[in-house]
């Protein structure tokens, strides 16, 4: 399995401008977060982008983009239906074929030199089926995530065999449902915001929404959860972290996790240390 393309979602009404937010990249450049979201797409060797936006945006979105817009194609979600209608709006540019898929509200701080999105695309196609990437979360955090469940491979750090996949799960759902043998207490495994999907899971999506006849209620995680039942279906932790820039004081953690990550790390802890021994 070969992983040619991508969507990025960025249509959400509570979504949109933050990739158009400003930042400073680990080498010190100034950069939109769509900009460095990109780059860690290309980085992987994809090289075709789906951007799913609303009406009226594209023009913002081409200027954040920047030197990287000949590898964009806008996709318009007209109506704000969620975000399996968002991801389905992509069909166009996706077909038959597997893609990567990720939230234009997170980003990615790799724990060593390989990328969180390069790590993920060559699980897919070593495995060649449909994998999400997951982070062991705090239930604390639960209302924020799809999550899963299901079992560890064997001898395979990291990698789980997925049985189940719900939407935003109460602890008491997950603590039933969902608990991975191995993770701490109180954390269950919660989506990441980026997934390498094949093409059936498209055929899901549509598939759902032809049968409730009502768009804004079909999630992906419900599309993930019927996968899971009919083909084979893995989460991965990746050597990395996912910043949810949507959330409060979200941007300012991004942008200290991606400066602490560059070789500036030195005079960014300094600066820390001096605000922190103020009163």
């Amino acid at each position: 399995m070969k992983i040619n393309k991508a969507v990025i979602t960025a249509a959400g009404s509570g979504q949109r401008n933050l990739p158009l937010q400003t930042l400073v990249d680990r080498d010190g450049q100034t950069k939109s977060a769509l900009t460095i979201l990109l780059e860690e797409v290309l980085q992987t060797g994809i090289e075709e982008i789906g951007l799913v936006i609303c009406p009226g945006d594209k023009d913002a979105f081409q200027a954040a983009a920047g030197a990287h817009v000949k590898r964009l194609r806008f996709i318009e979600q007209a109506e704000p239906l969620g975000y399996g209608h968002a991801i389905l709006r992509a069909h166009a540019v996706t077909g038959t074929e597997p893609f990567l898929l990720l939230v234009g509200d997170h980003l990615y701080v790799a724990q060593g030199s390989k990328p969180c999105a390069k790590q993920l695309v060559e699980i897919a196609e070593a495995e060649s089926c449909s994998v999400s990437a997951v982070q062991a979360t705090h239930e604390s955090k639960l209302p924020y995530y799809g999550t899963v469940g299901g079992r560890r491979l064997p001898g395979r750090a990291g990698l789980y065999q997925v049985e189940q996949v719900i939407e935003k799960p109460t602890p008491t759902v997950a603590e039933q449902k969902l608990i991975v043998p191995g993770l701490r207490a109180g954390h269950y495994l919660c989506f990441f915001g980026m997934h390498v999907l094949t093409g059936s899971v498209m055929d899901t999506l549509q598939e759902l929404i032809s049968q409730t006849g009502v768009p804004r209620g079909v999630h992906l995680s419900a599309a993930l959860a019927k996968t899971a039942e009919r083909e084979r279906y893995l989460a991965s932790e990746l050597q990395g972290r996912r910043y949810d820039i949507g959330l409060k004081y979200g941007l300012l953690n991004a942008q200290l996790a991606i400066a602490l990550s560059g070789p500036d790390r030195d005079e960014v802890l300094t600066h820390l240390v001096e605000l922190l021994a103020q009163k």
